[in-house]
C-alpha cells in the first residue's frame, strides 16, 4: 500500500484516468460515478457496460438510469447548460452483458475504443443480489461474470488496479470476529473438510437446465423453481444460508484464481448493510428496499405487527442497508483504489506488456480484503432504528388513504427464529386451520375456500422470507476491519485530510446514528423509496 493519502492525492489520481465500472445502474455504482465526475472533472473516461441492444439503447439507459437521477443534481447545477455535453464527453455507455466475454461488448467497439489499452481502473460492482435466485443465473452473473472480467483485465497493459465489490455476508452465519481475509481455493463454511469445486457447480447447473429444457413436460414455472431450489440446496450443503452469498463467495475464489500470477493489485471490498447517503451529494438519497428499511416501510404502511430482530444486536451499516452510508462505502473504495494503484504504478499511464506476461512464475500477494463496516468501531443496534423510527413517525405522522392520520403503534420484536415461529403459529396458523375446517364444513361456500388458500399462500411466503432473511436479521458476527483501519490511518496521516468530515471520510465513528437515522435515513426512505 502507498504512504499517506489525502484528498488532493485521491482527486489527482483520477485525473486523465480511464475507469470501467460494472453495475453502474445499481445504488453503489451511481454514487461512485457521480463522485468521480464531481471531484475530478478531468477524468478521461468512465465506461459503463449495461445490458442493451445497441449503443443508442445503452446511452439511453445511462441517461435515464444513472446520470438522470436526482443524485446528480449538484453536478448538473455546477455545469448548468453544459451538463449534457460534459457527461457525453466523459461517460460512455457500452451495450453488453457482464455474463459474456469482453463484457458482452462487440469486438468492433472494443477495437474502436481501444478499451483494453485505455483502462487504468476496473471496478466490478455487477451482481445479482436475490437471495433466492435461480442457481444458473446467480452463477452466470456472480461467478462466470467475474471470470470474464478477469480474462479482459489480463489483456489490459495499463491496468493499475482491479476492484471487486462483494459482501461482508460471505461469512454466512459465522459468530464472533470475522477476519478480513480472502477465501482459499475450494474453501467452504463447513468444519468437516468438505471442499467446493466451482467447475462442478457450473456443470451441475448447466446439466439440470439442459435436462429440463429437453423435457416438454416441465413448464417454465417449474423450471424456475427447480433452479432456485437447487441454488439454495447447494448453498446450504456447503454452509452458506442462501444462493446470493454462496455465489458471491465463489466469485471471490474465481477472482483470486484468475488474477494469480499477474502484477495488477486486486482489491476485494466487502460492504455490510449499505444505507442512504449521509453527506454528499444528496443526504438521504437511496434506491431499493433493504433489510432494515422493510421495518420502516412496513411500519409506515401500518402492515407490520412484528419483526424478527434482537434489539440488542448491532446492524452493520455503511449507507445502504446494515448500517454504513453509501457515500462512505464509495469514499473507502476510492481511497483503496488510489492506495493500491499507487503502490505499484506511477500516476502517469505507462504502456506495459499484459500482466500475465511480466512475471509468469511469480505468486503475488492474495487480494486485499476490506470490510467496509461499522460493527467493530461504532456499532448501531437495531434499538437505535426502532427508537428513531418511533420518534420520527410520532413527529411526522403518516396520512392514510382515507385522509385520516395513522396512529403510531409499537412493533413486537422477536429475538429468535423459534420465537417468531411460535408467534406466527399462535397468531396466524391456528386461525388459518380453523378457517380451513370451517370451509370444509360449509363445503367451500361463501368464498371460504378461496380465502383460505389466499391467506395460506401469504403465510407460506412470510415463512419463506424468514427462512431466507432470518440469519441476517439475527447475525451475531462482528466484521474485523484491520485493513480498513490501516487505510484510515494513511488518510489521517495525510497533510490535508479531515477524517472527521472530509471529502473522503469513511470513519463510522464520525456518525451519530440517532441523528443520522432520524434526520437523514428515515426521511430519505420516505421520500425516495416509499413515494
Amino acid at each position: 500500500m502507498a504512504g499517506a493519502l489525502d484528498e488532493a492525492k485521491i482527486i489527482d489520481y483520477f485525473r486523465n484516468k480511464s475507469v470501467l465500472i460494472t453495475g453502474a445502474t445499481g445504488f453503489l455504482g451511481k454514487i461512485m460515478v457521480e463522485k468521480i465526475l464531481r471531484v475530478q472533472p478531468d477524468v478521461k473516461r468512465i465506461y459503463l457496460p449495461v445490458r442493451a441492444a445497441d449503443a443508442a439503447a445503452a446511452r439511453r439507459r445511462v441517461e435515464t438510469e444513472v446520470v438522470g437521477k436526482e443524485l446528480f443534481g449538484v453536478l448538473r447545477e455546477r455545469h448548468g447548460a453544459g451538463f449534457d455535453a460534459f457527461v457525453a464527453d466523459k461517460v460512455v455507455g457500452l451495450a453488453g452483458d457482464v455474463m459474456r466475454e469482453g463484457f458482452g461488448v462487440d469486438a468492433a467497439t472494443l477495437r474502436d475504443l481501444r478499451l483494453a489499452d485505455e483502462l487504468n481502473v476496473i471496478v466490478n460492482g455487477a451482481a445479482t443480489t436475490n437471495f433466492y435466485e435461480r442457481y444458473d443465473v446467480a452463477l452466470d452473473v456472480n461467478v462466470v461474470g467475474v471470470k470474464h472480467m478477469c480474462d479482459f483485465a489480463r489483456k489490459c497493459p495499463n491496468l493499475e488496479v482491479l476492484m471487486h465489490v462483494s459482501t461482508a455476508y460471505v461469512a454466512g452465519e459465522k459468530q464472533g470476529l470475522v477476519p478480513e481475509r480472502p477465501f482459499k481455493d475450494g474453501e467452504t463454511l463447513r468444519d468437516d473438510g468438505t471442499q467446493l469445486d466451482i467447475d462442478a457447480e457450473l456443470r451441475l447447473a448447466r446439466d439440470l437446465r439442459k435436462q429440463m429444457e429437453a423435457d416438454d413436460d416441465v413448464d417454465p414455472k417449474a423450471q424456475r423453481k427447480a433452479m432456485k431450489d437447487l441454488g439454495l440446496t447447494r448453498a446450504r450443503h456447503f454452509g452458506w444460508p442462501n444462493t446470493y452469498v454462496f455465489t458471491k463467495s465463489m466469485g471471490e475464489m474465481m477472482l483470486a484464481q484468475m488474477m494469480r500470477g499477474g502484477d495488477v493489485p486486486v482489491v476485494i471490498v466487502r460492504p455490510s448493510i449499505i444505507t442512504s447517503v449521509q453527506n454528499d451529494p444528496l443526504p438521504g438519497w437511496i434506491e431499493g428496499t433493504r433489510t432494515i428499511d422493510a421495518i420502516l416501510i412496513g411500519y409506515a404502511k401500518q402492515s407490520l405487527s412484528c419483526f424478527l430482530a434482537d434489539l440488542d444486536l448491532t446492524m452493520d451499516v455503511v449507507i445502504a442497508s446494515l448500517a454504513m452510508p453509501g457515500d462512505m462505502v464509495v469514499n473507502a473504495m476510492m481511497a483503496a483504489t488510489v492506495a493500491h494503484a499507487s503502490s505499484t504504478r506511477s500516476s502517469e499511464p505507462e504502456k506495459k506488456p499484459p500482466p500475465q506476461q511480466q512475471h509468469p512464475h511469480s505468486v503475488p500477494p492474495s487480494p486485499t480484503v476490506y470490510h467496509v463496516s461499522s460493527s467493530l468501531r461504532h456499532p448501531a443496534p437495531y434499538a437505535v432504528l426502532y427508537r428513531t423510527g418511533m420518534r420520527y413517525f410520532e413527529e411526522h405522522p403518516r396520512v392514510g388513504p382515507d385522509g385520516r392520520t395513522v396512529r403510531t403503534r409499537k412493533v413486537r420484536f422477536l429475538g429468535s427464529i423459534a420465537a417468531f415461529h411460535l408467534f406466527m403459529v399462535l397468531k396466524y396458523r391456528v386461525p388459518l386451520e380453523l378457517l380451513r375446517l370451517l370451509s370444509i364444513l360449509c363445503c367451500g361456500l361463501f368464498g371460504l375456500a378461496a380465502l383460505y388458500h389466499d391467506l395460506a399462500r401469504k403465510y407460506r411466503f412470510v415463512m419463506q422470507l424468514v427462512d431466507l432473511y432470518g440469519p441476517f436479521s439475527l447475525f451475531k458476527g462482528c466484521f474485523d476491519d484491520v485493513n480498513l483501519n490501516k487505510l484510515r490511518i494513511t488518510m489521517a496521516d495525510g497533510d490535508h485530510a479531515d477524517t472527521a468530515g472530509g471529502l473522503f471520510n469513511f470513519d463510522p465513528k464520525t456518525v451519530d446514528w440517532d441523528d443520522y437515522f432520524f434526520k437523514v435515513h428515515i426521511p430519505g426512505v420516505m421520500k425516495y423509496v416509499l413515494k
